[in-house]
């Protein structure tokens, strides 16, 4: 990985920070320059973060999060990584299972988005959200649930782009592939109970992907980096499908 001090000077916040996609790129805006401070809901999982804050957070929980925010006089730039993954058909989709889908995964964005951009707005800058290619992108089987949620962190993500325009804050979100996180891993765990093993679990998820690879979290980390920095400074109300082919 070769890095640049591109984020030099600026103040970025990232959620779920602890694993997986969020812990990629605390660390990459961390290597790019950037004064990261760090939340995630397992505090335990930040320990090592070379952050300039870490905080245990429930991104969920609107005081919360607007404590968080409110420590800041300034942010340059925002990545919200929060997602949970549900496997099923909307009939194998409960109601509880929907709100604890959109809870997590959308109403979190919503939360934080809300909490963190008026810190934003004096100086201009930069909101980067995770959302998948499992969404309005395109279907995917059992991921009824996911996939509406995360169809809503686009729009909201585009909504406010269009927004928030004028105050030089501008919005992108960032649409993975299968990723190889704890997260997939744990979701290969489960599929496997009904395959029979991990490895064609793990087989099955590979291919899905037309590159015949997973990605990795540090993929995703640098599209967010570009995207914090200066040098997207002309990019707002997009989304990057980062998938290694699935979109083609």
């Amino acid at each position: 990985m070769t890095t640049t001090e591109r984020l030099a000077g600026k103040i970025a916040l990232v959620t779920a920070a602890g694993q997986g996609i969020g812990r990629a790129v605390a660390e990459r805006l961390i290597a790019e320059g950037a004064q990261v401070h760090a939340s995630d809901l397992n505090g335990a999982l930040l320990d090592g973060l070379p952050a300039a804050s870490v905080t245990a957070l429930d991104a969920t929980d609107e005081a919360a999060v607007n404590a968080w925010a409110g420590r800041f006089a300034r942010v340059d730039a925002l990545v919200h990584c929060v997602g949970y993954v549900h496997h099923g058909t909307i009939e194998e989709c409960s109601p509880a299972d929907w709100r604890r889908s959109m809870t997590i995964t959308l109403d979190s964005a919503y939360t934080v988005i809300r909490a963190v951009v008026p810190k934003i707005r004096p100086q201009g800058g930069s909101v980067t959200t995770i959302a998948s290619v499992a969404s309005s992108t395109k279907g995917f089987p059992k991921r009824a649930a996911y996939g509406a949620a995360k169809a809503g962190v686009i729009g909201l993500t585009k909504a406010c782009a269009a927004d928030y325009l004028a105050d030089k804050v501008r919005f992108n979100a960032v649409c993975p592939g299968t990723v190889d996180s704890p997260s997939l891993r744990g979701r290969i765990e489960e599929l496997a109970k009904s395959l029979g093993s991990i490895e064609a679990a793990r087989k099955m998820f590979i291919d899905r992907q037309p590159a015949g690879r997973l990605g990795t979290p540090e993929e995703i980390a640098g599209i967010c980096a570009f995207l914090a920095s200066d040098d997207a400074v002309f990019m707002t109300g997009q989304v990057v499908n980062v998938d290694g082919g699935i979109t083609i």
